[in-house]
């Protein structure tokens, strides 16, 4: 029996993310960015654990008990951090043969050296060391590798993107049959769908998948479609589109393909462009949020994911305050599986 790494649609004990501060580079916009993560432990709290990593526990305490947040399914721990990316540098969980859990805690180098990250590569151990895992065992793979680069259906097809996993600024010793072969000995890898086009202009990761398409239930992937010829994304996403035409699932079969909505371009302070992507959404227990950027087509996204996931609460989150750092609502989430949680 080998490794199987769930999907995120599996049942959850709950979800880890890291409370932005002033060390971080949200100091200048915590008034704009603190409600959206308010907003996330409170919807995440309703139906399961919430473990933030946190610098002062009790100013956190009181912005969330001042929500109304369901404290009982929130546990803090004070550890330090450099930025708030917790699907980059949390563990990813697999399930072994035997059916125990096991954490991989991989390496984090700030995708390719480009910010700081030495304390976030240290979280998953000192969450670790202070029992917020309990007694499932962390593994360090040696390799650097981020939960927003790859996908899994649970069933053994993993989904991700070359321009991020080939980057030399990861792993340059790995070529991508390497790649592969780690992902069929770590994750239980049956079937490994490259993408070789698409990106999102102010997007830091190096093409993330949870950027640009998500695998979901039932053979089904939701994916960003750029529909405005005149925009800069319009020939990537289109060669994107088509490659996703011609993937194949495990039994030979055509994916179910639900296309996103393009918002309109969104832009910070110097006027640079910001990646907004309603791809970027988060599975839990009972519902989906969905990050909305109040824009016309916020609705139109939230339909779009609903068609995916029913029998789930679509639940729209604002997250133009987190496209300001060039991320989203998944990118601040990282899902731990059932079981993981004592």
């Amino acid at each position: 029996m080998k490794n199987r790494l769930p999907a995120e649609w599996e049942v959850q004990d709950g979800v880890l993310l890291a409370w932005p501060h002033e060390e971080t580079d949200w100091a200048g916009i915590l008034q704009e960015v603190e409600p959206v993560f308010v907003e996330l432990v409170r919807q995440i709290a309703l139906t399961e654990q919430v473990v933030l990593a946190v610098a002062d526990k009790s100013y956190v305490d009181r912005k969330l008990r001042k929500a109304d947040v369901e404290m009982q399914n929130v546990r803090m721990y004070r550890v330090a951090s450099n930025d708030t990316w917790s699907r980059d540098f949390g563990p990813i969980t697999i399930r072994q043969g035997d059916g125990s859990l096991r954490l991989l805690d991989f390496g984090f180098n700030g995708w390719g050296l480009k910010f700081a990250a030495c304390h976030d590569n240290l979280i998953t151990k000192r969450l670790s060391l202070l029992g917020a895992f309990g007694k499932v065992p962390v593994t360090v793979p040696g390799v650097v590798l981020e939960g927003g680069s790859i996908e899994s259906d649970g069933a053994g097809t993993i989904l991700t993107t070359a321009q991020c996993l080939l980057n030399e600024n990861r792993n340059p010793h790995m070529s991508r049959l390497d790649v592969e072969e780690l992902f069929r000995r770590l994750l239980g890898a049956e079937q490994i769908l490259w993408l070789e086009h698409g990106y999102l202009a102010g997007d830091d990761t190096d093409s993330h998948i949870d950027t640009l398409a998500r695998l979901c239930p039932e053979d089904t992937i939701l994916y960003v479609k750029c529909d405005d010829p005149s925009d800069e994304h319009y020939p990537a996403l289109t060669a994107m589109e088509k490659e996703l035409r011609e993937f194949r699932t495990r039994d030979g079969e055509s994916w179910r393909l639900i296309p996103l909505p393009w918002p309109k371009a969104a832009f910070d302070s110097a006027g640079n462009r910001l990646p907004a992507t309603y791809a970027n959404f988060l599975i839990i227990n009972d519902a989906v949020l969905v990050p909305t950027y109040r824009d016309p087509r916020d609705n139109e996204a939230l339909h779009a994911v609903a068609a995916a996931f029913p029998g789930r609460r679509i639940v729209g989150i604002d997250c133009l305050p987190l496209i300001q750092q060039h991320g989203s609502l998944h990118c601040v989430t990282m899902q731990l599986p059932k079981g993981v949680l004592p």
